[in-house]
């Protein structure tokens, strides 16, 4: 089997690439080698590629700056997904395309099933979400959807790292209590999007690492981590606060808890604590 990865400069890629099983042949790619604005890069790359798959974790993910680039947010991961998914409809092959939380409200309160509405609040949601549709619209039964929350790596800059900075360079911090959801481990994810792509599934999924917590709830867990894995050399208070007190320019989810059951089943996976994982990725960066 092989698959063409796109978007390996991300945190999901470089998991993807590093956790390729033996069995599957994997092609890397990112911008500006492959522009999914530019439908003629993503045939160049299926035509030399003959991928059996194709792993869309290319996107626009800067939530508060998509409130002013619209176009951009929109073109990538609107255009760019509808593109991706005429080009692979064309070729017969099975997509991956990864989606986000963001496309809920938060406003439920309850874990969000693969089949509850979207309603996204924000500019990022809403691109998201019409590249959801058009990838829907275009494959049908050709591909999957997989919706996830909160991804962190050793690799890039993710909440994680700018907790275990903050914590070395300040005597307090404060985090936001009032937002929750699931912390998940970009390797985690990408071992069970190869168990996805092997076994051909399609539909929407959703995939977290499992249990809840709010960003305070993480940032506690990341100082207790962070200094029983000797990254920091002591842990400095940290203050709950609401959202009013960091008010950004996109509305973020105020509960974006993904419900993991139909993903967990459809592939076997033994569901993982979100504390857990994060000690695993802490040892990587010790």
């Amino acid at each position: 089997m092989k698959a063409l990865i796109i978007g390996t400069n991300g945190q999901l890629g470089w998991e993807l690439s590093r956790t390729c099983p033996d069995n599957i042949t994997s092609f890397e790619v990112d911008y500006p080698k492959i522009d999914l604005c530019d439908s003629s890069t993503i045939n160049q790359w299926i035509n030399t590629v003959s991928p059996d798959c194709i792993i869309n974790a290319a996107a626009y993910t800067d939530v508060d700056k998509a409130e002013i680039e619209k176009n951009k947010a929109y073109q990538t991961n609107h255009k760019g997904a509808e593109n991706l998914a005429i080009e692979a409809k064309q070729a017969d092959i099975h997509l991956i395309h990864i989606s986000t939380d963001f496309v809920f409200s938060g406003e439920q309160f309850k874990p969000y099933s693969p089949d509850d509405t979207p309603d996204p609040e924000s500019v990022y949601g809403k691109s998201k979400l019409k590249g959801e549709l058009a990838v829907k619209k275009i494959l049908d039964n050709k591909a999957l959807i997989i919706r996830t929350a909160w991804l962190y790596s050793s690799h890039g800059k993710n909440f994680v790292k700018t907790i275990l900075n903050l914590m070395k360079g300040h005597s307090s911090i404060k985090v936001i209590d009032e937002q929750i959801g699931t912390p998940t481990w970009a390797h985690g994810l990408a071992k069970a999007i190869w168990i996805a792509a092997a076994k051909k599934l399609t539909g929407t999924l959703h995939y977290t690492d499992a249990g809840v917590a709010s960003w305070y709830d993480f940032a506690i867990a990341i100082a207790e981590e962070g200094l029983a894995a000797g990254l920091l050399a002591r842990t400095n208070p940290i203050h709950p606060v609401p959202t009013s007190e960091f008010p950004t320019p996109a509305k973020r989810p105020m509960y974006s808890v993904l419900d993991k059951q139909s993903m967990w089943q459809t592939t076997g996976i033994a569901p993982e604590h979100w504390r857990v994982q994060l000690r695993l990725m802490l040892k990587e960066l010790v």
